[in-house]
C-alpha cells in the first residue's frame, strides 16, 4: 500500500472528473485511484436503467436509501435499505427505482471504468436519449468502448 493513493472525502465531496456529472452521480474512488480494480460512485437512481450486459465488469450494489427494482436474468427483485447485490459479469439485468425517492446507492464496478462511460453518456447528452429515456440503439455505440451492451427492442 502506498501512501500516496490515501484518499478521504468529507460527507457531501466527490472526486472531480474529466466532465462535471449531475449531483445524481457523486465519484468517491476512480479507476485511477485503484489503480484500475475499481470506481466507486454513489448514486440517486433517477432514471430507470434498461436491460443491459456487462461483458467484462462485475457490479456490486449497497443500497442506502429507498427501495430498487432489479431485474437479473429471468428474476425480479426488490432491494430495501441495507440490501446487498452482486451483479455478475455477462448476466442480463435492468434497475429501477421502485421508491419515492428514488433509491439512493453505492455502485462498485470492478474492474474500474464506470466514471469515465459516465462522463462519455453526458459528455453525450440528449444524443442517447428517446423521448427522455435512454434509447438501446443510441447508447451501444458509447457503452460498446466500455463492453457494455444495451438490449435492443
Amino acid at each position: 500500500m502506498t501512501k500516496d493513493r490515501f484518499l478521504l472525502l468529507q460527507p457531501g465531496e466527490a472526486r472531480p472528473g474529466r466532465v462535471p456529472l449531475p449531483p445524481a452521480f457523486a465519484v468517491k474512488a476512480m479507476t485511477g485511484d485503484t489503480e484500475t480494480r475499481f470506481s466507486l460512485l454513489e448514486v440517486t437512481l433517477a432514471r430507470d436503467i434498461p436491460r443491459h450486459v456487462h461483458h467484462e465488469a462485475d457490479e456490486c450494489i449497497y443500497v442506502l436509501e429507498g427501495e430498487l427494482g432489479i431485474d437479473f436474468a429471468d428474476e425480479s427483485h426488490v432491494a430495501a435499505k441495507g440490501t446487498f447485490v452482486l451483479l455478475p459479469h455477462g448476466v442480463p439485468h435492468a434497475l429501477r427505482a421502485v421508491s419515492d425517492p428514488a433509491p439512493r446507492l453505492l455502485q462498485i464496478s470492478s474492474p474500474g471504468g464506470w466514471e469515465h462511460y459516465l462522463e462519455d453518456l453526458f459528455e453525450a447528452g440528449p444524443a442517447v436519449l428517446t423521448d427522455g429515456a435512454v434509447d438501446p440503439v443510441k447508447i451501444n455505440p458509447v457503452a460498446a468502448r466500455y463492453s457494455i451492451t444495451y438490449a435492443e427492442s
